[in-house]
């Protein structure tokens, strides 16, 4: 429970430093996420507190109905082709500010929205920076599913072991808010993601990717000592 507990109060750190930023009239990025939930329950404590005055673009089902529940105006994605901060967790981070996404299923918008983002920020708990992507998970990728045996042969090609997410409350495959599968991508080595990705892109059927390269420009990561904000240009010192 303690741990639970420490974990929990870490992401609530992160997305409480990331919602300190934000500044009145300010178009928002919102993803998707135990991280950004916090974030979001922020936001709305400053909406009814400070009247700040923001509009929200979500990436999911999820974050739009949080959005609504605290107070916090939304405008559809579709409507915009640009905003001004977009804010949302990852599944890892390394330190070049790269990372892996799509762990809630919603990798696709979350990253037509951060490309909208005139500034795009990660946040997370210590757990999430890594040195090398796909340590601890795979690669998720949308795929329409009349694709799907096509990428999971492409797939394997480039020694991924392809598995198609399941649900686990329903019987079936974890179904996208754009009504297509999530096929999670384990690789023994991950290595050289701008190539991985650019290929995966390639295979007829493949909608989006989770690896989101040399897109964000800082990331917020909570431990013990607080948040340490990890730049484009910073340079990780070794002990």
């Amino acid at each position: 429970m303690k741990l639970i507990s420490y974990g929990v109060e870490l992401k609530k750190k992160a997305g409480v430093a990331a919602a300190n930023i934000v500044e009145d009239g300010m178009t928002l990025g919102i993803g998707t996420g135990s991280t950004v939930k916090h974030f979001v329950e922020e936001l709305g404590r400053r909406v009814k507190e400070e009247s700040l005055n923001i509009k929200g673009v979500t990436t999911s089902f999820q974050s739009k109905l949080l959005c609504y529940h605290h107070g916090i105006p939304i405008i559809d994605a579709a409507m915009v082709s640009q905003i001004d901060l977009g804010v949302d967790g990852a599944d890892e981070i390394d330190y070049s500010l790269n990372a892996i996404k799509g762990g809630g299923a919603a990798h696709t918008i979350e990253k037509i929205v951060a490309t909208m983002a005139k500034q795009f920020i990660l946040i997370g708990d210590e757990s999430k920076l890594v040195d090398n992507l796909g340590t601890k998970f795979p690669v998720p990728i949308e795929v329409i599913p009349e694709a799907i045996a096509l990428v999971e042969s492409k797939t394997k090609d480039i020694g991924a072991d392809p598995r198609i997410r399941m649900a686990t409350k329903k019987d079936g495959p974890v179904i996208s808010d754009n009504g297509n599968f999530i096929v999670d991508l384990f690789f023994k080595a991950l290595q050289d993601t701008s190539a991985i990705n650019n290929f995966l892109l390639t295979i007829p059927g493949v909608v989006e990717t989770g690896l989101f390269i040399d897109m964000a420009d800082q990331a917020f990561i909570a431990d013990s000592d607080g948040v340490q904000i990890i730049k484009k240009d910073w340079t990780r010192t070794k002990d």
